[in-house]
């Protein structure tokens, strides 16, 4: 009697334990052939560092507050007390913010004596096309 267990995409496989081969759907296999199986598919991701930087990029994005000072920096560089009057929030908070953004690389800021002003990057800009 085969031991039936389910396979990758959660259907019956009854394969004894020495066939290892995956159950993969007909069409799946197919186009994973087409594309130069599993090893192609594996070159096509991105290196860690890079999926890392994506990351922080999305995560910075994925603020609704982040997003709306971005909105702001799209005209003009900006002062923080200028952001703070759209935005509302606790220095502390909006300092949250900014580094979050800086740190994506879609701002920056530049000392002006005792100002900080903050200006989008063109990596800030692309993102807000």
């Amino acid at each position: 009697m085969k031991r039936v267990t389910l396979s990758c995409c959660g259907t019956k496989n009854t394969k004894g334990p020495a066939e290892k081969e995956m159950d993969i759907p007909e069409q799946v296999q197919k186009e994973l052939e087409e594309l130069g199986g599993f090893e192609a598919l594996a070159g096509r991701i991105p290196s860690v560092s890079e999926l890392e930087k994506k990351s922080g990029i999305y995560h910075a994005l994925a603020d609704p507050l982040r997003l709306t000072i971005l909105y702001l920096l799209r005209d003009q560089p900006l002062c923080v007390c200028v952001i703070n009057r759209f935005m509302r929030l606790a220095g502390s908070k909006l300092s949250y913010h900014l580094n979050i953004l800086k740190e994506s690389g879609l701002i920056e800021g530049e000392y002006h004596g005792n100002w900080i002003i903050y200006s989008l990057t063109d990596k800030g800009r692309e993102y807000l096309r």
